[in-house]
């Protein structure tokens, strides 16, 4: 198995959703950055939407211990260890999940890689406990890239068929998408926010789950970076994306949509103001051939309704080869799209900071 990751940083991460601790190692960090402990703090708790009732019920304190690779508040160039403990497990509450499968959960699919020797239990490694590791590292990338003024955006463009408002990148500031990072359900329309809530805590109630679309912009990207063919930033980023339980699309700009639109509405008209180059529109988000445009950096992200529902629905003991009903015990959230705003978020920061470590920028 592979939970390595990167070209220039390289991000290992270990640890199950119910074992003593998760936790990463960050190799390849630039010598004397600056962590702001306090900002990591905070995005952490972003993922953990605080004491919402839209998130599940399992309390972890999420309070990470650097081992290595930090004095004085600076990175030394070396690995960064890092650790974040678990704290708040009920295992038993997994007991029949270790012969019999979650129908669209990981379960049946990990027994089958793993010969059964996999650690079902919250779901093991496949659990979306690991994106704190993932957030965590994020958090390191935002504080190199803090000092480019360097910075992402994320909002939930819809939760079902409840749609936000289009958002206008062009009026973004740091201090409006921090607006926005405070937010449990980060939207730009407020009557659409709380149609979500009710939306999501309606489903909660009926032992079901929402599915949704997260919408991500990285501002002030330098332009120039990436690579045409096999390492189009578009490439690198996708694979840290789907390396995010619960995603199971992604598209860049106009996405899909591109395909309802004629090329001269399609294309990005370029102009300049004698010191820059701009597009008019952004159809390709900040992208063209693998490599970026200077344009904010747009993609969506399809995160699909969750898995471990309440219902009782159908199954397979896969152990004794029969059908069985199956009733999923535990903590899950109604609606993961709300927690993993801030992990999509981090995904797109570590991209742009991996590949600016490879442009020599830091």
């Amino acid at each position: 198995m592979s939970s390595i990751w990167g070209n220039n940083i390289k991000l290992s991460i270990f640890g199950e959703s119910h074992s003593r601790a998760i936790g990463g190692v960050i190799d390849n960090l630039p010598p004397g950055i600056e962590i702001d402990m306090e900002e990591i703090k905070y995005e952490l708790k972003r993922r953990q939407t605080g004491s919402s009732a839209l998130a599940t019920a399992r309390k972890e304190p999420d309070m990470p211990e650097i081992l290595s690779g930090v004095v004085n508040g600076r990175t030394t160039g070396t690995p960064l260890g890092f650790v974040i403990y678990n704290s708040d497990q009920h295992s038993k509450d997994y007991d029949n999940l270790k012969t019999t499968a979650r129908p669209s959960h990981a379960d049946y699919t990990g027994f089958l890689r793993y010969n059964g020797f996999n650690d079902h239990r919250g779901g093991g490694h496949f659990s979306g406990r690991l994106t704190a590791p993932l957030v965590f590292a994020g958090a390191i990338a935002k504080c190199a890239l803090k000092q480019k003024g360097i910075y992402t955006v994320s909002r939930i463009k819809s939760i079902m068929d409840i749609e936000d408002t289009p958002w206008d990148l062009s009026a973004m500031t740091y201090d409006e998408a921090k607006k926005m990072k405070d937010m449990i359900i980060p939207t730009i329309d407020p009557v659409a926010r709380e149609r979500m809530e009710e939306r999501v805590l309606g489903l909660k109630s009926e032992l079901d789950s929402a599915g949704g679309i997260i919408e991500c912009a990285i501002m002030n990207m330098e332009k120039g970076i990436g690579n045409p063919i096999f390492d189009a930033f578009e490439s690198r980023l996708s694979s840290l994306i789907f390396s995010v339980p619960a995603v199971k699309g992604l598209e860049f700009g106009e996405g899909f949509n591109v395909t309802r639109m004629r090329g001269s509405e399609a294309n990005d008209s370029l102009y300049t103001d004698g010191g820059r180059i701009y597009t008019k529109t952004n159809h390709d988000g900040g992208i063209n051939g693998g490599i970026t445009n200077g344009m904010p950096i747009v993609f969506r992200t399809a995160i699909k309704p969750t898995a471990s529902i309440s219902r009782e629905q159908d199954s397979v003991n896969f152990v004794e080869m029969k059908n069985e009903k199956l009733t999923v015990v535990g903590r899950h959230d109604a609606c993961i799209c709300v927690r993993a705003v801030s992990v999509i978020d981090a995904c797109a920061t570590l991209c742009a900071f991996d590949y600016l470590v490879e442009a020599k920028m830091f």
